[in-house]
Order: C-alpha cells, then sequence, then structure tokens
C-alpha cells in the first residue's frame, strides 16, 4: 500500500521561478525549482552567494512573491500561511531591540498577536529554557554574547509555537567555536521540539551535520543542483564530522556546488 500520497508535503515548490525586474533589466534569481519538504524535515540550502537560497526562503515567508511556479507552506498559499501564523523566521542579525530586555524581545511578537500577559511569560519562560537562556531574561542584549544574542532570536522564533522555523545564516557572523556549539544545541532543540526547519548555509560541514536533506543551489539563476538525503544518524556528536560517512556527504556537496557552475545561464 501506497501511503505517500497520504501525507501532505509541509512545503512543496514545483517550476519555481522568481525574477526581479530592476532599473538594469530582468534579474532572474530562481529558476524552475522543483522541492519537497515533509514534516520534521531539517533542510539546508547550500550554495554561492546570489544563487536564490535566502530568497527561496522568503518565498515560503510570503517575503517575496514567485513570478511563476507553484508554492505551498501547509496546503496553503505562503501568503496564507503567513496569515496563519504557520513559521517563525531568524535572521542573519540578531535583530534585538537595545532598549528591551532579552524577555520584551521576545514577548514581542506575542504582543502584536494579542495573547494574555500570563500567556507572554509562560511562553517566554518555556523558551528561554528550550535555547539554554534560563534566567537571562531581566538583561538586555548589550550584556549577552553573540552566540547568547543568536539563541535570543531563535528563542523569539519559537515563542508562538509556529510547526515551521526558518533560519537565514544565523550563525554565519559568529566564530568557529561559537558556531560548534550552536549547532549542536540546534540540533537538541530541533530534536525535543520536532519542528520542520529550513535553514540556509555557507558552510558545508555545516551543512552536513545539522540536515536531514542538503540542497545544494547553482549560481544566479537559482536552481537545484541537487539534492542530499542524510544517511548520517538523527543523535550527532561533533565528531561525526571525521567519520567516512560524514566525508562522503561532504565531498558529495562539493561536487554539486561545483556542477552547479557548469550550468549555462
Amino acid at each position: 500500500m501506497n501511503t505517500e500520497s497520504t501525507t501532505q508535503p509541509v512545503i512543496e515548490a514545483r517550476h519555481l521561478d522568481l525574477t526581479f525586474q530592476t532599473n538594469d533589466g530582468p534579474v532572474h534569481a530562481l529558476k524552475d525549482v522543483n522541492l519537497t519538504i515533509d514534516k520534521g524535515d531539517f533542510v539546508s540550502f547550500i550554495g554561492p552567494s546570489g544563487c536564490g537560497k535566502t530568497t527561496f526562503l522568503r518565498c515560503i515567508a510570503a517575503l517575496e512573491t514567485p513570478t511563476g511556479g507553484s508554492l505551498t507552506v501547509n496546503g496553503m498559499t505562503a501568503d496564507e500561511a503567513r496569515r496563519n501564523r504557520a513559521y517563525g523566521y531568524v535572521f542573519q542579525a540578531a535583530g534585538l531591540y537595545p532598549w528591551r530586555t532579552i524577555a520584551k524581545n521576545i514577548k514581542l511578537p506575542l504582543e502584536i498577536m494579542g495573547y494574555s500577559a500570563a500567556e507572554q511569560d509562560e511562553r517566554v519562560k518555556n523558551v528561554l529554557e528550550l535555547v539554554d537562556l534560563a534566567g537571562f531574561g531581566g538583561k538586555f542584549p548589550w550584556q549577552l554574547s553573540g552566540g547568547m544574542q543568536q539563541r535570543a532570536s531563535i528563542a523569539r522564533a519559537l515563542a508562538f509555537d509556529a510547526d515551521i522555523l526558518l533560519m537565514d545564516e544565523p550563525f554565519g557572523a559568529l566564530d568557529e567555536i561559537v558556531r560548534d556549539h550552536l549547532n549542536e544545541q540546534l540540533l537538541e532543540l530541533w530534536a525535543r521540539t520536532e519542528k520542520t526547519i529550513g535553514f540556509v548555509t555557507h558552510s558545508i560541514p555545516e551543512a552536513v551535520y545539522l540536515s536531514t536533506k542538503i540542497v545544494v543551489m547553482s549560481p544566479r539563476p537559482g536552481r537545484i543542483a541537487d539534492v542530499i538525503d542524510s544517511p548520517l544518524p538523527k543523535e550527532r556528536p561533533l565528531d561525526i564530522r571525521d567519520t567516512p560517512e560524514f566525508i562522503e556527504v561532504a565531498h558529495r556537496v562539493r561536487d554539486g556546488l561545483r556542477a552547479g557552475h557548469s550550468y549555462d545561464d
């Protein structure tokens, strides 16, 4: 019995195109993108700068409007999913307001959505514990390290408990030691919450370490050069990066990036 048809993809793109009109002429950001993301997937998007990784994530979030093809999020249009608060979004910079405490930064979307004060406090308490920032709610952003600020940003995106978490290079500006630690914490958080995660990165080791599925994209116009289903176990200590299985996947990602450059525009 085929059960695939009974399971609706969380995100589904079919022949997705996006062309920006500029003063210098059209810019083809995405071309014929086909991708299915299922519930609980951790999907990393990797490719050279300008390949459309962030643009695709922004299409999912209804921050950009495709000019061709179709895109559904939880069976709805991206705009309907946005209005239904289907996702939390973590940007490259933490984007915390310096005049608000960490707790009040996390509360901001909850205030906008009209949650009661008691529920705001409960949700803030829960997500601070999720990202290992319990006890830091009364601090201001400038009193926290860069890594802690990004964890606070993730807590804010988790506060209203959306099923989808979209992350646009959240650890790109951090040093390698902090990045490794946050990668471990993110995997633990993903295991606990069972969210569906879309994650943009420029780092091959990060993409391979975090993901159940790695989407390798070509230079503009952004196409999918390869989709790799990871053979790695769900529980991944950092030293898994030294195993032959990890290295084999990393080589395939690197080969996909090289192959992507062979596309003719």
